[in-house]
């Protein structure tokens, strides 16, 4: 299934569902420069073996802007020119990487972008968004700059090992709790291994998320509204990831059991839907809580992108399926972070 989605700088092709390699012929009279990690590249060497390939090392820990550097110096070594297409395989530490890289190195390269991991093709790989962190500030650097294609080859899902499926359903689950109380209902009465073992399924699982990202981020692709939405959860997941390490899921996971709980608080939000939350998190083996110095996570919200004078922007639930933007005074806000972490 191959979708032409309108973005303000013209058609990106989503392709669900297709191989790489079929996909990637259509740019066989340019030149294609391979970003990958060391983990992606010992997967499939063979299948990487007829590309030009830049390897960096993996983990959130080297999504900086060092790294960006060290790829700029070897596109001038290997003299790439505004012609080239920057391609990035791998999760969504190589998807932003690439994207980033390609929209600074000589003020613009076209770039496609190929995910591996569940969490990178139902979230990291859509709707533009790149950049790299700062110290325990999350994607602080970074600009939007829409690929060519994303190429979604589900056959990368089989070498995926469970911790990563059960990250990507942490995104899947923010999907259906700010947008689609049915999708939430699905997953309600499946499983992981559902899922692992039925690769159509999959697959459908991803187109439909693929969907519901792209309608939020048409309606507002340089977030000045309600693309804040897809943010569900990851204000204090952010925040806990860098401070303490945890994966992107894991952390918004515990991040979204905050943002119920807030909804709860201050926006009459049903306890019972919170439970089937919590419940959901579970079942797909996410944690719902984790350990937290208050002080360190208050200075990481601090620096909080939505943060608008003595307020931050979070997103609260009316309902499964829908949710609001509504700014939090900070005071208050501190006030609700210390009774309930």
């Amino acid at each position: 299934m191959i979708t032409q989605v309108p973005f303000s700088t013209g058609n990106v092709a989503y392709a669900v569902n297709v191989t790489m390699e079929d996909m990637l012929a259509e740019y066989k009279d340019r030149r294609l420069i391979f970003i990958t990690d060391q983990n992606v590249y010992a997967l499939y060497k063979e299948r990487l073996s007829n590309f030009e390939c830049i390897i960096i090392e993996p983990g959130e820990q080297f999504k900086n802007q060092a790294t960006v550097d060290n790829i700029i110096i070897e596109l001038i070594k290997r003299q790439a020119d505004k012609k080239t297409i920057l391609v990035g395989i791998g999760g969504g530490v190589v998807t932003d990487i690439t994207g980033y890289a390609a929209a600074i190195f000589k003020r613009g390269l076209q770039h496609v972008l190929i995910p591996t991991t569940l969490l990178a093709m139902v979230d990291a790989a859509i709707g533009g968004k790149n950049g790299v962190d700062v110290g325990p500030y999350k994607n602080m650097v970074g600009t939007i700059h829409q690929p060519l294609s994303v190429i979604f080859d589900v056959s990368f899902l089989q070498t995926l090992p469970d911790a990563e499926w059960t990250n990507g359903f942490a995104e899947i689950i923010k999907h259906a709790c700010i947008k689609d109380a049915e999708l939430f209902a699905f997953l309600e009465a499946n499983d992981m291994a559902f899922f692992q073992k039925n690769i159509n399924a999959a697959a459908a699982l991803i187109k439909q998320n693929i969907e519901i990202k792209t309608k939020v981020v048409l309606e507002d692709e340089f977030e000045t509204g309600n693309r804040k939405l897809l943010n569900f959860g990851h204000s204090f997941g952010h925040a806990i990831e860098n401070a303490y390490q945890l994966s992107h899921g894991n952390a918004i996971s515990i991040g979204m059991v905050m943002a119920a709980t807030i909804s709860e608080e201050i926006n009459n939000f049903n306890s019972v839907e919170k439970e089937r939350i919590i419940k959901l998190l579970r079942q797909y083996g996410l944690p719902v809580k984790h350990a937290t110095d208050h002080e360190l996570i208050w200075d990481i919200l601090l620096a909080d992108k939505k943060r608008e004078n003595n307020a931050i922007s979070f997103i609260l639930l009316n309902s499964i399926g829908n949710a609001v933007i509504t700014p939090i005074p900070l005071p208050r806000l501190k006030d609700i972070m210390n009774q309930c972490l």
